[in-house]
């Protein structure tokens, strides 16, 4: 029974730190995270710089820190990023013609596409077959010759 409440002790004064630890977060650094994780990492593959550890993503971070100890809006930090590296910075990038045409004309496309398939083989299919050859009598002799020699 000793060892019971000796573990348990043992228990408690290990895990009492973690309980009496404070935990104070910054708003700017809150607002940060925010921002970060509207922004693509250009090194890395489609993930926010608020997950990448890549160099780039660290000293884009900072920037966003010294832009919101200077005072400036999400928006303002936002259209900083997109003025040097354009649209793509943006994980959900605004929708533009541009943007609008590579989405929609493909399967405009294809259903042109289908559309004229569709007309071509249905006049294909109203059109009469052409009647078939007449066999000469040489050539149906060929082929009871060929019959006959199975």
């Amino acid at each position: 029974m000793t060892s019971i409440k000796c573990a348990f002790l043992v228990l408690v004064l290990v895990t009492a730190p973690s309980f009496a630890a404070e935990v104070s977060e910054d708003p700017l650094e809150r607002q940060m995270l925010e921002i970060a994780k509207l922004l693509r990492c250009a090194v890395c593959q489609n993930q926010p710089i608020s997950d990448s550890n890549a160099g780039l993503a660290r000293d884009m971070r900072a920037i966003i820190r010294e832009q919101l100890h200077a005072g400036k809006a999400r928006d303002e930090i936002i259209a900083y990023f997109v003025e040097r590296y354009g649209n793509y910075i943006l994980l959900k990038p605004p929708v533009d013609r541009s943007g609008a045409a590579v989405w929609f004309l493909p399967p405009l496309l294809l259903l042109v596409m289908g559309a004229f398939a569709i007309m071509f083989v249905r006049r294909r299919l109203r059109q009469p077959l052409p009647p078939a050859p007449e066999l000469s009598d040489e050539n149906i002799a060929r082929v009871r010759a060929a019959r006959e020699q199975d």
